[in-house]
């Protein structure tokens, strides 16, 4: 199966928490209908990223990583690459080479979708289509920081840095899950 594949049945598989996070999917859904490299970083201006939270352990803190380009406090995540075969595995990827933390577990549902506009290819108009995914950082997790961030730091679930209102999302989203699961 293909990333594209992957994507596509995921999100038509996905249930949706709430009416705006449907027509989030349906947009998503339709543009990998249409395009064939929508998973690819030269679809533009729009195209699909695989994010994800990375959680303590005991669902206590999160990590966020202050992006070295965009200046904000951040989930890791990024561009898909030729070599990943699903969501899961490129959102694990982005959040093993961001965290430095080996033995992530990725639940493979995601927790949201974000779509937010990016100075990407040379455009302006450029979007991110972005599955938002939850890691579960191993009890003896140790972060390190990689050359795409300025820092990186655990902060309390109800304690977050100064960030932006899809990053406050996503930490709700995922504490729910969390709770629901526990």
């Amino acid at each position: 199966m293909s990333l594209h594949a992957d994507a596509y049945g995921l999100l038509c598989g996905w249930t949706t928490p709430d009416a705006e996070q449907a027509a989030l999917r349906e947009a998503y859904v339709s543009h990998l209908a249409a395009r064939p490299d929508a998973m690819q970083r030269s679809c533009l201006p729009h195209h699909l990223t695989a994010s994800a939270l990375v959680v303590s352990a005991d669902g206590s803190q999160v990590l966020l990583t202050l992006h070295r380009k965009l200046r904000r406090w951040l989930q890791t995540g990024g561009h898909c690459e030729d070599t990943d075969t699903t969501l899961r595995g490129a959102a694990l990827r982005e959040a093993t080479e961001e965290s430095g933390i080996a033995g992530l577990v990725v639940d493979p549902v995601p927790l949201r979708l974000d779509r937010h506009g990016l100075t990407c290819g040379g455009r302006q108009d450029a979007e991110h289509l972005d599955v938002q995914l939850l890691a579960l950082a191993p009890a003896d997790a140790v972060p390190a920081i990689s050359e795409e961030s300025l820092d990186l730091a655990w902060f309390p679930v109800d304690a977050l840095p100064e960030t932006d209102d899809s990053v406050r999302a996503l930490v709700t989203a995922a504490r729910t899950r969390l709770r629901v699961g526990a």
